[in-house]
C-alpha cells in the first residue's frame, strides 16, 4: 500500500497550520508549527509571492494532506465527484469525508487518520458485520462500524475512547459502550469542519 512515510509535521509547515495529523501532539505546545510557523526548507523564511495558481494548489495539497491521499487517489476522487450531479467541490468533500479511515478518526476511535488506516488495514473493522481491510472504503447512509472483539480490547483503542474529546459530526452516529457508529445520513458541506475553500480545487482541476 503507498502511503506517504515522511515526517508529517513539515507538512502542517507548510501549510502554515494545524493539520492535526499527529493526535495528541497537536493540541500541545510540543506542535513545531508552535515554535516554527513557517515552510521548512532554508527559504522558509523568505518572501513567497502568492499567485493564483499558487493559492489554487496550496487548497488542494491541504485537503489531500489532511485525508492522507495520494496524488493519484485524490485526482481520481475529484473525477468521481464531477461526474455526479451537484457541486463538484461539495461532493469532492462528501466522497473524502465518507471514506472508512475518515469516519474511524470521525467516531473518536482513532487519534489521527494515520492511525485509523492502520486499524482499518490491520482488520480490526468490521462494516455491517463484515471485515474490511481498505481504507478508502467508500460508505454509505445506514452504514454501520464496529471495532471487532479482539480490537476493543486493545489499550490504545480504550485510551482514545477514555480520553478523545473531539465532537462527532452530525452525519455519525456513535454509541460509545457498544463501539459502534452509523452512518446517518449523507455529510453535507456544513457539516465538514476542515479548513479547505474547495471552489479553488475545482479551479485548479478545471484548467
Amino acid at each position: 500500500m503507498a502511503r506517504y512515510t515522511g515526517p508529517v509535521c513539515r507538512l502542517c509547515r507548510r501549510e502554515r497550520m494545524k493539520l492535526f495529523l499527529k493526535g495528541s501532539k497537536c493540541d500541545t505546545m510540543k506542535c513545531p508549527i508552535e515554535s516554527r510557523p513557517y515552510p521548512p526548507g532554508q527559504h522558509g523564511r523568505g518572501r513567497i509571492r502568492e499567485s493564483e495558481y499558487m493559492l489554487q494548489l496550496r487548497e488542494k495539497q491541504k485537503a489531500r494532506r489532511i485525508y492522507g491521499v495520494l496524488e493519484k487517489q485524490f485526482r481520481n476522487t475529484y473525477a468521481k465527484a464531477s461526474a455526479q450531479p451537484g457541486i463538484a467541490g461539495e461532493n469532492l468533500l462528501r466522497l473524502l469525508e465518507l471514506r472508512l479511515d475518515n469516519a474511524v478518526f470521525r467516531a473518536g476511535f482513532a487519534s489521527s487518520r494515520n492511525q485509523a488506516r492502520q486499524f482499518v488495514r490491520h482488520g480490526h473493522i468490521d462494516i455491517n458485520g463484515k471485515r474490511v481491510t481498505i481504507p478508502s472504503y467508500g460508505l454509505r447512509k445506514g452504514d454501520t462500524i464496529t471495532l471487532r472483539t479482539k480490537a476493543q480490547s486493545m489499550i490504545v483503542v480504550r485510551h482514545n475512547i477514555d480520553t478523545i474529546d473531539r465532537s462527532v459530526p452530525q452525519w455519525l452516529e456513535v454509541t460509545a459502550s457498544e463501539l459502534k457508529a452509523i452512518v446517518r445520513d449523507l455529510p453535507i458541506r456544513e457539516q465538514i469542519d476542515i479548513p479547505v475553500r474547495e471552489q479553488l480545487i475545482v479551479e485548479l482541476y478545471s484548467k
